[in-house]
């Protein structure tokens, strides 16, 4: 069986899986193992380079009918009001006396008088939260952002 595969057809294939994504590159990868490799997905894979596992869900979808559900949610790292669930009322009373509405009301965010590191370090010293628990000054940052608030650098008095 593996004898029937040249060099170019092996370099076709390759190319045709390599511009195919998600359930279709799987069905694509099965259907060669099914007819090339008599539905091995380990010959498949020596042969032909491709992720052996994805292979195997390719052939039990084709065999079975029910599609291989992606999990791209659960990827990447949790947002840090998932992580530390209070940190952002904690936050909200942190800054709620330093906060002012957009002057012109052009929009609805609030503008803060102190930075991202400052509402940072008040959680540690007043909240008692550790250094090492809490997020970096950028993520504080853009939780922040999230909340409604923006940070805007103190205007120079004008004489």
């Amino acid at each position: 069986m593996l004898t029937m595969l040249t060099e170019q057809i092996k370099k076709t294939f390759k190319d045709a899986a390599r511009k195919l994504t998600g359930p279709k590159k799987r069905a694509f990868t099965a259907q060669v193992a099914l007819d090339y490799f008599g539905g091995s997905a380990r010959k498949t894979e020596a042969v032909m380079g491709w992720d052996r596992v994805s292979i195997q869900r390719g052939l039990e979808t084709l065999a079975t009918g029910v599609p291989y559900k992606d999990n791209y949610t659960a990827r990447g790292r949790k947002k840090c009001e998932e992580i530390l669930p209070h940190l952002a009322d904690d936050i909200r009373e942190l800054v709620e006396g330093q906060a002012q509405a957009d002057p012109k009301f052009q929009t609805q965010f609030q503008y803060l008088k102190m930075s991202a590191r400052a509402v940072r370090d008040a959680l540690i010293s007043e909240k008692g939260y550790s250094d090492e628990e809490l997020p970096s000054r950028q993520a504080i940052g853009r939780l922040l952002n999230r909340l409604g608030y923006r940070l805007r650098k103190p205007s120079k008095p004008n004489p």
